[in-house]
């Protein structure tokens, strides 16, 4: 009788936390592209990634950091600026001719009315198609960081209706880079 391992290595990826690949599967197998959300040390990122065989393509890239150019100075991380990030993922995705998704939060926790659902919430209100559940979502006071406001004694949601207006602007006028 000969003596074999029943160990099967797992991935690197897996190993290092980086992919849950039941998860991807799932998720490719809808055929829709991903509305990928992450959050780094700094900000928030957001982006729209399409299948193929020899690599994901990234189809839309938006970070927190472009924030700046629409008038928002306040932090890039919380959620007024998931919003706005995820509103203009939305923007960027319908001149990219992508009118539908499927959110990939990767391992981060599926809490409701967190950041992620912020990104979704201004990605939906840009007019992509994405299946949520609305009590996931938070309210329009949260998303528009009133509660920032309340807390900090500065003028956050003034600076949110002007970026999320200067946002929409540039929808229309077709002139988002990237």
């Amino acid at each position: 009788m000969g003596k074999t391992s029943t160990f099967v290595t797992p991935f690197r990826r897996r190993k290092e936390g980086k992919t849950n690949y039941k998860k991807r599967l799932a998720l490719l197998k809808g055929k829709k592209p991903r509305l990928v959300a992450r959050k780094t040390n700094l900000y928030i990122i957001a982006q729209l990634i399409e299948y193929d065989s020899k690599g994901d393509k990234t189809k839309v890239h938006v970070n927190s950091k472009q924030l700046e150019k629409f008038g928002w100075k306040a932090g890039k991380k919380n959620l007024a600026a998931a919003y706005l990030t995820g509103l203009l993922a939305g923007v960027k995705a319908k001149q990219a001719k992508i009118g539908e998704a499927v959110l990939d939060i990767g391992f981060a926790r599926p809490v409701h009315k967190s950041w992620w659902a912020s990104v979704l919430k201004g990605a939906l209100d840009a007019g992509l198609k994405i299946k949520a559940n609305p009590k996931a979502l938070p309210g329009e006071e949260r998303a528009s960081g009133k509660h920032v406001e309340d807390y900090t004694k500065k003028p956050v949601t003034g600076m949110f209706e002007k970026a999320k207006q200067e946002i929409l602007k540039s929808k229309k006028d077709g002139d988002l880079d990237g």
